[in-house]
């Protein structure tokens, strides 16, 4: 795997054009990281004058959806694409948005990830109380996974990996065809009881933005957050 700053500016060039084509807006900013056992894009800037309208008229769901449609549609397409751009083998990629921001995230795990302890710790983060926290807000939308993992990506950017999270009603509609239906409806659940959530932290550590994603048939759930400048 190729690595250093020019890979991500071009891995970010790529994906502007991609949403560019295919959403008929790009986004104003991209921001690559590039560590362990993820990769994550966050964006800026990115919403389409038809989705404005959309909002407008609070009709989330239509935007989501048609989004999560072509997303499904380009996957294979981006996973072969930031092979031949940074060799990056790449086992699932997801995506959210903030349509009220204007953000979004695509994040990727790459091949070969075992799960396994967080790297790069910060000090000042009591890791016992985080874990606590997030499983009690799984716990309030779901229930508590059977292992929860924790990645620091960078200073301001934390991956969390839930595994064993679906209750027998979802795993049902997931097995009846009603994965988006399911997704829709998950999604401000899941966010707004992570909103709950403090980082346990001697800094003044806030999450700015939360990202959330699902592989339903692994029976894992994702979190990518975004935490404000310390």
């Amino acid at each position: 795997m190729k690595s250093g700053k020019s890979v991500e500016s071009e891995i970010s060039g790529y994906i502007s054009t991609l949403l560019r084509q295919n959403f008929g807006k790009g986004p104003t900013s991209v921001y690559v990281t590039l560590s362990g056992p993820f990769m994550t894009i966050h964006f800026r800037g990115f919403i389409a004058p038809m989705e404005k309208i959309l909002l407008n008229k609070n009709e989330d769901n239509r935007i989501l959806d048609t989004r999560d449609l072509l997303m499904n549609e380009l996957a294979s397409d981006i996973i072969l694409q930031l092979y031949k751009i940074a060799g990056l083998e790449i086992d699932r990629i997801f995506a959210d948005w903030n349509l009220q921001n204007e953000t979004g995230m695509i994040w990727a795990v790459l091949s070969g990830y075992k799960g396994g302890a967080a790297t790069d710790w910060p000090k000042d983060v009591n890791k016992d109380e985080f874990h606590k926290a997030l499983d009690l807000a799984s716990d309030k939308a779901e229930k508590i996974p059977a292992k929860t993992t924790i990645y620091w990506l960078s200073d301001r950017t934390a991956a969390v990996v839930r595994d064993n999270i679906l209750v027998p009603i979802e795993k049902e509609l997931i097995s009846n065809g009603f994965t988006e239906q399911l997704k829709l409806a998950k999604r401000p659940l899941e966010k707004r009881v992570i909103g709950e959530v403090n980082i346990p932290s001697s800094k003044n550590r806030m999450i700015e933005e939360t990202f959330v994603d699902w592989d339903f048939k692994n029976d894992q759930g994702f979190f990518i957050f975004v935490l404000k400048p310390l």
